[in-house]
Formats: structure tokens, sequence, C-alpha cells
């Protein structure tokens, strides 16, 4: 396998945080890119060999100066984990094309919208809502065209709901508040918004990391193409809550409410997260992943998500029963 120069765009966060080892231990040459000094989410011994440099995106974006920073590293690769607006993605694409160094960027299942089908593949059409699910999809579309033109060599990789050890998962109710968990291992009632069918698609962030490995090494499979990153099936919130109770050892205690209702169950932070969620609904395939890459999340849906409880409860953010 040829080694290679990678910067990965900030790679203290959860992702970078099981891909940067990976790619020290493959033997490669690892700059991360970061605006602090922020530590990983799990330490690991391969972080001594990183090079780490401090940047901060926004302002340099705003100064013009962000991409030509990262193009005079010289580098093979850029994995940009932090892009979010057309904008600063040109900015980045201009200085990397002089060398066409491969870009593989970080996009989101929210770029579909509200699904037309299930699963959703890479190749439906995009109907994105929201602000972040607009960028991002525009962000795509940039790439791709881009490089179908010969300007830039990119690949996009879509991940889900993104979970690992000291991350809050997206809960059962479809929000954040790690209360919920709390609630469900002690047995109590937990309400659901409508009934609890739609569905949430988590992957565990070293899964994802598989991915943006697969894509380096692989880039004749992967370069001009968009790739889901997500377990290989999601859970309705239903199938979740459940799943979860029954992790705990208790009966599972469900009410369920409609919509107008529920949400004045919960804070307005909460029911926002919640209608998000519900609203896009996901639920991609992996198959593209699968044949083009040799992309085998090691984790379900559900063993994610426990893991990252299981984190929870360590650090006392989730209570058991006494």
């Amino acid at each position: 396998m040829t080694t290679m120069r990678v910067v990965v765009i900030g790679g203290t966060g959860h992702i970078g945080t099981f891909l940067v080892p990976r790619l020290v231990n493959a033997g490669h040459e690892v700059i991360v890119a970061s605006r602090g000094k922020r530590e990983p989410y799990v330490p690991h011994p391969a972080w001594k060999s990183v090079q780490r440099i401090e940047i901060d995106r926004t302002v340099e974006d705003k100064a013009g100066t962000f991409g030509t920073r990262i193009a005079a590293l010289e580098v093979d690769a850029v994995v940009d984990l932090i892009c979010f607006t057309p904008e600063s993605a040109q900015h980045l694409m201009n200085a990397l094309q002089p060398r066409q160094t491969l870009l593989v960027h970080c996009g989101t299942m929210w770029v579909h919208g509200r699904p037309a089908r299930v699963p959703s593949t890479e190749e439906d059409p995009r109907h994105p809502f929201g602000d972040y699910g607009i960028q991002k999809a525009a962000i795509e579309q940039l790439l791709l065209d881009n490089t179908r033109r010969g300007v830039v060599r990119a690949v996009i990789l879509h991940p889900g709901h993104m979970v690992g050890p000291g991350w809050i998962p997206l809960n059962p109710a479809g929000h954040f508040n790690p209360d919920v968990f709390t609630r469900i291992a002690r047995g109590e009632l937990l309400q659901l918004a409508n009934e609890g069918m739609e569905t949430v698609h988590h992957v565990h962030a070293d899964d994802v990391a598989q991915a943006f490995e697969l894509a380096l090494t692989h880039p004749d499979d992967a370069v001009g193409e968009s790739f889901h990153v997500v377990s290989p099936a999601p859970l309705t919130l239903r199938e979740y809550a459940e799943a979860m109770f029954a992790h705990f050892g208790q009966r599972a205690q469900l009410g369920f409410l409609p919509w107008a209702e529920w949400r004045h169950t919960v804070t307005e932070e909460e029911a926002a997260a919640t209608w998000d969620h519900i609203a896009h609904s996901p639920h991609g395939s992996i198959a593209k992943a699968r044949q083009r890459l040799g992309y085998a999340p090691r984790y379900t849906s559900l063993q994610a998500v426990i893991e990252s409880v299981n984190s929870l409860i360590a650090a006392g953010a989730v209570r058991l029963p006494e």
C-alpha cells in the first residue's frame, strides 16, 4: 500500500479520534489542523506521532488564507471534517487545484431531506431542508461538478447520527437529553411523538473513520462519488426505545402523543431537535460503499448507541437505579 502525507481538518473531533490512529497505524504521515488544543475523545498512543497545527478556519476563511495554508502543507490528501458552506469549500478547492490533491469531504445524510423512498441511495434526487442540509447539499454538488470538470479530485462521505464514547447519542425520543436513558434504565414511562414509527440511522464514529480510510486508500473507486456511511440498518424510534428498555432489563413503558401535544412535554430545544429528526427520518443504503470501497461497519445502530450510553454511565451523565 502506498503511504501518504495526510492533513485531517478538525481532526480532534469524534471522527478524527478514530481516523487519526487508523492512518498512523497504516503508516501514513498525519497532520491534524484544528482550532485549539482539544484532546481526542479517546486517547491513543498513535497521537504521539501526529503533527498538530492550530488554525481557526472561520478567521482564516474571512482573511482568504485558509486554503493557501492547507495547500502549503504539500500533502497528498486532505480530509475535511468541518466544512459547512459552499464558499469555504470553494476556497479550499481552489487552493488544492494546482497539485490535484485528493479531497475527502464529510457530508451528511441530511442532504436527502425527506426521502422519497427507502432505503435512499446516493443517486436519489436531493430535496434538503434546513440550513445545514441545504448548505451540505450545495457543497456536495459543487465538489462533484468540479471533479467531473477535472478541477478537483473529491470524495463525499455522508454519515448518519454519530455515536461513540464521550458522545451523547440521539435518544429514542429524538433529541439529545441523556436523562431519557436514565428514565429508561429506571423503567419509567417514556412518551414518544406520534406512533414512534419514524426512523433514525446511527453510525459508530469508528465505522465512519473506516470509510474515510477506505476512500483515501482506494481513490480510483472513490473519486467523483458520494457514499452513505451508516450502520447496516436504521431503527424506528419505537423499536429503539423498546430495545433500550430491554437492555436495562426493564419492561417497555411507552406512551404516544400526537406531535402537537407531545412537543409541549419537552423543552423548546428538545422539541426542535425531535422535529428535525422525525421530519428527515433517514434510512440510507450502504450497498454502494460496500461494493466500491469494501465498507463493512462493525457496529449495528443499537451496539453503537449502547457503547455511547455506557460511557455516559461511567461519566455519571446517565444514572442507573440503585
